[in-house]
């Protein structure tokens, strides 16, 4: 790296701290603290929103590099459709309920147990566990230092701010974020164009798989990851963002133009992860990316490009810490001690222990994509219907509720670690399916008694 790269590298990290500190201070009220007054105007929700979804970077180059186009199948395209679904009819209801938090939605429909069960499934959703293995990958690949060093590293400078400035941190660092992780890879696709051609003649010269949409895997392993993307409907991002808009009106508007930012940055992600998989060879392919821009782009602008990496990365880590904070500080063991005091504390306790929690996670599965696909298959199918059904006129007890929860994760669970044992899934079925059948019977059962 030359010295104008570690510059760019160095006024981004000193510009986003801060940033993450300005103005912030150990007092304020849980409101506060979790979602900013509930004031988010239109360009910081569709800037925080927008840049909290991309922290698997590195996973979708790559899934891009190993498969083309297929990325856009299974991680842009269903979720374009969940979105869109979710600004239509779920943005609305969530900005006019008082409630602060997915496990507190739960609480107020079924009761204080399903409160609790759904704050720990939250916990895996939201960990950041898979965006610390990013950046720790990325400080391994290109600062040669220790994985576990670079995972702590990546832990504790993506946090620190939130201990001080909760969510109101968490959207103006995200703000720059924004910026950089456009630029990064605008700046990556022009040099590519221009060093090696159009989008057009590089599509000519991949292979049949990385032009087929399967990406020559199973229509049902393609149909998992959409049915994953309902976990939309259940991103607890999602769902703080939402509560946090000063009005129904910017929620929707919010998710709507934050889509069409999210289509203008997958085609820049995967036109250069199709340039890294035709022009570049590495048996590294999460390091797509940065072994494309090594080899085509000039210092200082490197040096962007890898701000811009790290900006896409950090802004999934501080958002997902902070609600594995909220979810564990406040959703659990706030409930559960049932002190008098504010929840404030105990998120910043939440933090601290999510923050290991992570690590660990990080450590034991150095996989992006697998962790993705472990957490989304197992966890999705306990807590989705559930959490639809609020929204309905359907009224379940608390202890059928509970067992909708429960046994659907337990299933998927048991099913995963059978394909682990056995080297196959159950009749081919992948965990997801017979995890949201169970979840499906249980609750028509239900309802018909």
């Amino acid at each position: 790296m030359h010295y104008l790269d570690w510059l760019a590298i160095g006024g981004y990290i000193i510009l986003l701290l801060w940033l993450g500190f300005y103005k912030s201070s150990k007092k304020g009220d849980e409101k506060d603290f979790i979602l900013a007054g509930r004031k988010l105007s239109l360009p910081g929700f569709v800037v925080t929103l927008v840049a909290t979804w991309y922290g698997g970077i590195l996973g979708v180059g790559e899934n891009t590099y190993n498969f083309g186009i297929q990325t856009w199948f299974i991680f842009a395209l269903p979720y374009y459709v969940f979105g869109l679904l979710f600004a239509i009819y779920l943005a609305p209801r969530i900005r006019n309920v008082p409630h602060l938090s997915i496990p507190d939605h739960f609480r107020n429909h079924y009761g204080q147990g399903a409160g609790i069960i759904s704050a720990l499934f939250i916990l895996f959703l939201a960990s950041p566990a898979p965006y610390i293995l990013s950046l720790g990958i990325l400080l391994h690949f290109t600062l040669g230092w220790s994985l576990q060093f670079s995972i702590l590293f990546s832990t504790i400078i993506s946090l620190i701010y939130i201990w001080f400035g909760g969510f109101r941190s968490v959207v103006r660092t995200d703000i720059l974020q924004f910026g950089l992780m456009f630029a990064g890879f605008s700046f990556l696709l022009f040099f590519a164009w221009n060093v090696h051609g159009s989008p057009i003649s590089i599509w000519t010269s991949l292979p049949d798989s990385h032009r087929n949409p399967t990406g020559g895997n199973s229509l049902q392993y393609i149909l998992v990851w959409f049915f994953i993307a309902l976990w939309t409907f259940i991103d607890p991002g999602f769902y703080q963002r939402t509560a946090a808009a000063a009005s129904q009106k910017i929620a929707r508007a919010g998710i709507i133009i934050s889509i069409c930012f999210w289509f203008i940055f997958d085609a820049l992600t995967i036109t250069t992860g199709l340039y890294a998989a035709s022009m570049t060879i590495t048996k590294n392919a999460p390091m797509a990316y940065p072994v494309l821009a090594s080899s085509l782009l000039p210092p200082f602008i490197y040096g962007i490009f890898l701000a811009g990496l790290l900006s896409t990365i950090m802004s999934t880590i501080d958002s997902n810490g902070l609600i594995s904070a909220i979810t564990f500080g406040r959703d659990i063991l706030w409930r559960i001690q049932d002190k008098k005091v504010g929840s404030v504390e105990y998120i910043r306790k939440g933090l601290v222990v999510m923050a290991f929690i992570a690590v660990m996670l990080a450590l034991s599965i150095p996989s992006v994509v697998k962790l993705w696909y472990v957490i989304g298959s197992i966890i999705v199918p306990g807590i989705l219907i559930p959490f639809l059904i609020t929204f309905s006129k359907i009224s379940i007890p608390e202890n059928k509720i509970i067992l909708a929860m429960v046994l659907p994760v337990l299933t998927a669970g048991i099913w995963f670690l059978y394909s682990r044992i056995s080297g196959h899934y159950p009749g081919g079925l992948e965990p997801f399916y017979p995890g949201l059948l169970v979840s499906l019977l249980i609750i028509i059962i239900s309802v018909r008694k």
